[in-house]
């Protein structure tokens, strides 16, 4: 039995005081100091982990303001404060052991956006992307462009000063700053915007820190120009942090902006930014040109500029590669140009833009007529192929950004990590750079990724290291000392782009004798070195406490203290790099709803794996060991086991502590869907992890009873299905609800449909399926033969689908045949007991099987319990033994010559609502539909759509009711509640059309039953 957890690691007293005082002054957000939210906020995207005391997520500006006034106060004047927007830092810029201070949470609205003027103020929560789908009515952007764009945070690219592809033509966020909303120390709230000489004396006058601040920048920049000219480097990314030499404007004003974007928090919080915003180019190309090597890709890039685009990204062979491998290669693999022999070693994205058609035509044959497929000029190449509009480009950009998350999924315990991956040298110089990177790299004996701008002489390089071997871990120091030097050599920096974070050690380094300039600035406004301490610089004095990178705890120093076996078992968490892309804030994109509708990163993807992986590390210090546990619990339970889990369950109910239940409280949060584990550069698989936890859990302490109900409940239906009109009237009566609720902790129990399937099926001449009566099939019977496997929700919820499939594949002229009714198991596997899930999938699966062998295809209606097939049971039966069963669009997408004999005059086009763990585990399957939809003459719009919020059982469950309506609304809502797709909306999910029910009291039609009335309507219009 796992140990219970207790205690761990719990804050330090002065903060409980800090907190406390905090609720007090009127603080309206949360705090919390539970150890799993404090392990959730202790990694970001880099290679840290450092623990937080707390974490603070403020409702607005004055929440902030109550913080920065109490810290400033003498009896805190040791506490520290770390700003937090995305968690997108690839530098630790946001970790720190003090408050973490998340603006993300709350302070995330877009406050005004005026086209005319082309200006939008937003708090500095608002995602990249949340901001870009409120302009894109106007054919306005926020020009910077980042690979994070999904979950990177406007307050996180203030911080930053990132930029990101297109610098070149557009610069970084501090070139679209016009005002920044700061909370500085001691809680005074500043309005900066470019001040002329007479304001910035006002503003120096106006004393207190904002005064202090003033005074003090514009002093050195004043006494120190021609030292600024010298040292700072004439390149597009310039710098980050500080930046001494765009502090003066080009009408020469003083403009605190260019000290507080880059400054990393160390100087103030960012509340809210006005900026300014950029018109879309009207029209698009990208030229997709390959290489026969990286060095060729980057050496041509200078010859490239000449033809003036927008923008060169570059892409390795090892980017590529992986790129190939993943979901969407699907979705781009036509807009690159044909590797036959594998000879593509480097690519380049050749951006061009114009606001007219003609302009944009003229400039692609420019470029086009330059290159040189026979290898003889300047510009050789392997080939190319153009993508052109908006959305043949957004697809290819959808790519290179997925590129960055999948470095991290290359096989083995070492694997690609950022720590020197934003080194930026004159672009000039850079094939050579990055041929001497290389060449150390290889002297390590790393393998590496890289991509990057190459027209802005950044490259991205992210070298393979396992840092639970701490041979590895020394190779941070040597491999970031060696490319320290190799950038000076080549007049370059080592943090083009994504600050300095852990890396501050080298700012005195490179600043050299304006260091001290820096350090008097940050006195100004930090004296006591409380906001992101030991980042960018230190007040005079305090240079010991700058961040060092080996100083500095790793994910891979706390991983190392797991076991190997265990690190194996539970590797799907172990290999979660941080990267964030399960912050996803998108709505209409299926990526975790748990995270969207709570907006708390313990519901993430990503936090659950780090709960995970806190949770092994503290069971293997506790010496417990949970593969042994798992097998003890398969050998069967004893009394006394479970005399044991109700001891420790009345525990809980008193208050036990254990941080096993805060693990429980992440997991039971997730709907199960699956879509981390396709949408994960990673594939973090949550209800894998969930499942494993579970088990263990409830080997501890036991289980609800809705976990027997559920999870027994497809053993029963055969049964219960008999007396179906019994069945409801008690569910529905209010007795019936009560003890659902209260007992269960179930809400709207689904309806039996009151149809006997095998009656129906018998009436309509369809037979059931046995090894014996397929092989009595004639082979012309064969021919036009598929098998539908049964699932519990269309065979006895929602009897008229599989009907109406049925009726389809005979109208169709195939002959169905239906496979008897066995339990799939899915329930069990949710809820953690494996054991019994094996041995149901391992019954289904030889009776599945069985009825294979014939050579008659298997098809499913249900997506959900479908695709079992080919994820959980594959997984805990290996992939040998689980039976091949396809969706039934699949197999119908393979006979569209059957389907074009019966093609019909067009209606207005459907328009499908996916069911998440279809749209993101067989995303192809939506395009089947199209085919099947296309070739009976109708068209088929596939809507972007999350998830629906029901997931099986999970809205069923009494505690996630509210959220359940609320991910409904947050998505399917505007689609179902459109009185123009009045009977054009089609849903694949059982649970989707049952959700649009409870919420809406509308019906939607399984593709199906569309295509069975369509069918009908021809009939009779022949008839006619």
């Amino acid at each position: 039995m796992i140990p219970r957890l207790d205690p761990v690691q719990t804050p330090d007293s002065r903060y409980v005081a800090f907190a406390e005082a905090a609720l007090a002054a009127g603080f309206r957000g949360e705090f919390e100091s539970a150890h799993g939210e404090r392990v959730v906020l202790s990694t970001d995207n880099s290679i840290y982990q450092v623990l937080p005391q707390a974490a603070a997520y403020p409702k607005d500006t004055p929440d902030v303001a109550i913080l920065a006034r109490l810290a400033g106060e003498e009896r805190f004047r040791d506490i520290a404060l770390f700003p937090r927007g995305g968690g997108t830092g690839t530098n630790g810029q946001s970790l720190g052991s003090g408050v973490v201070v998340d603006l993300s949470r709350h302070m995330n609205r877009i406050l005004e956006i005026d086209p005319r003027r082309r200006v939008a103020r937003v708090q500095a929560g608002v995602v990249k992307d949340q901001l870009e789908s409120a302009l894109e009515p106007h054919g306005l952007f926020f020009a910077p462009e980042l690979s994070t764009s999904n979950r990177a945070t406007i307050g996180g690219m203030v911080a930053t000063d990132a930029s990101g592809q297109g610098s070149c033509l557009y610069g970084k966020t501090r070139d679209h700053v016009l005002g920044l909303r700061s909370v500085f120390l001691g809680g005074s709230v500043w309005d900066s915007h470019p001040l002329d000489d007479g304001e910035l004396a006002r503003a120096c006058e106006g004393g207190g820190i904002v005064g202090a601040l003033h005074a003090v920048a514009d002093e050195e920049v004043r006494e120190n120009a021609a030292l600024i000219k010298e040292r700072f480097p004439r390149l597009n990314r310039c710098l980050t942090g500080y930046d001494l030499a765009h502090a003066r404007d080009g009408q020469g004003r003083f403009d605190l902006n260019a000290l507080l974007c880059g400054a990393e928090g160390t100087l103030a919080f960012v509340v809210e930014a006005t900026i300014n915003l950029v018109a879309q180019p009207r029209c698009k190309a990208l030229v997709n040109v390959s290489y026969g090597s990286f060095d060729q890709a980057l050496r041509s890039a200078r010859g490239i500029m000449e033809s003036a685009p927008a923008s060169i990204e570059t892409v390795d062979s090892t980017v590529l590669a992986l790129a190939r491998e993943d979901v969407v290669w699907d979705t781009v693999r036509e807009l690159f140009p044909e590797d036959p022999d594998g000879a593509m070693r480097g690519l380049n994205l050749v951006e061009f833009i114009d606001d007219e058609p003609e302009g944009l035509e003229r400039k692609l044959l420019a470029f086009t007529a330059r290159l040189d497929p026979a290898g003889g000029s300047p510009l050789a190449c392997l080939g190319y192929r153009v993508a052109r509009g908006e959305d043949e480009v957004r697809r290819v950009w959808a790519m290179r950004k997925r590129a960055v998350g999948l470095l991290g999924n290359l096989p083995g315990e070492r694997r690609p990590v950022p720590f020197v991956e934003d080194t930026a040298v004159p672009p000039e110089s850079l094939a050579d750079y990055i041929a001497e990177f290389r060449a150390a790299l290889d002297a390590e004996g790393l393998v590496y990724g890289m991509f990057g701008h190459v027209d802005a002489g950044v490259l991205h390089v992210r070298p393979a290291l396992d840092l639970k071997n701490p041979e590895d871990e020394a190779r941070v120091r040597r491999v970031t000392d060696q490319v320290v030097a190799l950038t000076r050599k080549y007049h370059g920096l080592l943090w083009g782009e994504h600050g300095k974070g852990m890396r501050s050690e080298y700012a005195p380094e490179f600043f050299g004798p304006l260091f001290p300039c820096l350090q008097r600035i940050k006195a100004a406004a930090d004296p006591h070195n409380q906001l992101n301490p030991g980042k960018i610089c230190t007040p005079p004095g305090q240079e010991s406490r700058l961040a060092r990178i080996d100083a500095v705890p790793t994910r891979g120093w706390h991983d190392r203290q797991v076991p190997p076996p265990v690190r194996g078992e539970f590797a799907v968490a172990m290999n979660c790099n941080g990267n964030g892309a399960c912050y996803n804030f998108d709505a209409d994109d299926p990526m975790c709803p748990s995270w969207k509708v709570t907006r708390n990163r313990v519901q993430s993807p990503k936090g659950r794996a780090s709960l995970m992986r806190e949770w092994l590390r503290l069971l293997a210090g506790h010496g417990a060991d949970p593969l042994a546990e798992s097998r003890a619990l398969r050998s069967g339970s004893s009394l006394g086991g479970l005399l044991a889990r109700i001891r420790n369950t009345l525990a809980k109910r008193r208050g036990e502590r254990d941080f096993s239940h805060e693990v429980h409280a992440a997991m039971a949060g997730c709907l199960s869907c699956r879509s981390c584990a396709s949408q994960c550069p990673i594939r973090v698989d949550v209800p894998e992890l969930r499942s494993r936890f579970l088990e263990l859990y409830h080997g501890r302490y036991l289980r609800p009873a809705r976990h027997h109900a559920v999870c027994g409940l497809e053993a029963v239906l055969p049964v219960v299905s008999r007396v179906s009109g019994l069945y409801n009237a008690a569910a529905g009566s209010r007795m019936g609800r009560a003890v659902a609720r209260e007992v269960l902790g179930l809400v709207d129990a689904p309806r039996l449909s009151g149809i006997d399937l095998a009656s129906a099926a018998r009436a309509r001449g369809i037979a059931w399926a046995s090894p014996r009566s397929l092989d009595a099939l004639t082979e012309a019977q064969r021919a036009r033969a598929v098998v539908v496997v049964q699932d519990a929700f269309t065979t006895y919820f929602d009897t008229r689908v599989t009907l109406a499939a049925l009726g389809l594949l005979q109208r169709l002229g195939f002959t169905p045949v239906v496979a008897p009714f066995r339990a799939n198991g899915k329930a069990l596997h949710v809820h953690g007991l494996r054991a019994r899930f094996e041995r149901v999938a391992r019954r289904n699966a030889a009776f599945l099987r069985d009825l294979q062998a014939s050579g008659i295809p298997l098809v499913g209606i249900e997506p959900a319990v479908t695709l079992t097939y080919r994820t959980e049971y594959p997984e805990a039966l290996g992939e040998a033994s689980a039976p091949r069963v396809l969706l039934l669009q699949e197999w119908l997408a393979s006979r569209l010559d059957d389907l074009s004999r019966h093609a019909m005059a067009a209606r207005a086009p459907y328009e499908l609502l996916p069911h998440c763990t279809e749209s993101t585990q067989a995303a192809n399957s939506m395009k089947d539909w199209q085919r099947i939809f296309g070739a009976l003459g109708q068209a088929l719009e596939v809507a972007r759509v999350g998830c629906c919020g029901m997931a099986g059982t999970w809205g069923h469950e009494r505690e996630h009711e509210e959220q359940s309506r609320r991910l409904f609304r947050m998505s399917w809502s505007a689609k179902v509640d459109d009185p123009s797709r009045r009977g054009r909306l089609v849903a694949t999910g059982y649970s989707c059309r049952a959700q649009a029910m409870r919420v809406t009291g509308k019906a939607i039609p399984h593709p199906v039953e569309a295509l069975v009335d369509l069918l009908g309507r021809r009939h009779d219009s022949l008839e006619r």
